[in-house]
């Protein structure tokens, strides 16, 4: 699991758990079937009728994008991309095809490929272009998913209270037995704001961090490509390379 994902989570469910223990809570009382059902189906209901079945279908694949991936190791990618501009210097364009099975990322042997082929430089880039556009569309359904949720849990959360308020109200004439159910109805608002701010609107945001790694890579990825097929000396190709790395990071590369 990602560390800061880990972290986050552990601290912030302790925390209050942890406060709501010392103040003489109990947490049976907190995991209620009612309100839990109505947040959690009508938050997933209402999320569903703005995106897609596919998109729903996916949300296993962004929670383990969001809890599991890995930063991209944008110095390992500049030290391939220079080897293969050595390698084209020496040996042509051509040379590199030998090489082309032992690429593994997709995006960058696509590239390399379509520059084995003699592909221009002006319609490389437009389609190493194209590519990534695809990749923030899809990118962004996962996010927006998750956004959404964190917008419409809240908003469930209240609903869940006031049924509760309705049935308590309307049903109960004991004052003592009406305090304690009024009390059980904001457990639905609890659950409402906990999730949206514990898990919808962080998963939001760590996908969409990851977005923009994934996003900065390709493009330095795209940088480099252009630049082998265009011929760009190894060390000026490092240099442009390197505006993608953080300045403090780009000493033992420079």
């Amino acid at each position: 699991m990602d560390l800061a994902t880990f972290i986050g989570l552990i601290t912030a469910i302790g925390a209050i758990g942890g406060g709501f223990l010392l103040e003489g809570g109990n947490l049976d009382a907190v995991f209620l079937t009612a309100p839990m059902l109505i947040v959690l189906g009508g938050t997933i209901g209402a999320t569903t009728v703005t995106t897609s079945v596919q998109t729903v279908m996916r949300v296993p694949e962004y929670l383990k994008i969001a809890a599991f991936s890995r930063s991209h190791s944008f110095s390992r990618t500049i030290d391939a991309v220079i080897a293969m501009a050595e390698k084209a210097r020496r040996e042509g364009i051509l040379g590199l095809e030998a090489i082309l099975k032992d690429i593994e990322h997709p995006f960058l042997r696509k590239g390399v490929r379509l520059v084995i082929d003699g592909t221009e430089v002006t319609v490389l880039r437009d389609i190493l272009e194209t590519e990534i556009a695809y990749v923030e569309e899809r990118h962004k359904k996962g996010i927006n998913f998750f956004q959404k949720a964190g917008g419409f849990s809240p908003t469930m959360g209240i609903l869940g209270t006031v049924l509760a308020l309705i049935h308590t109200l309307g049903n109960t004439s004991d004052a003592s037995v009406m305090a304690t159910n009024i009390a059980s109805a904001f457990i639905a608002t609890l659950w409402g704001v906990g999730l949206a701010n514990l898990f919808f609107l962080p998963v939001a945001d760590k996908l969409r961090m990851r977005h923009e790694e994934e996003i900065a890579h390709l493009e330095l990825i795209m940088e480099g490509v252009t630049g082998l097929q265009s011929g760009d000396n190894p060390r000026n190709i490092r240099t442009r390379l390197l505006t993608f790395v953080p300045p403090k990071y780009r000493g033992a590369e420079e």
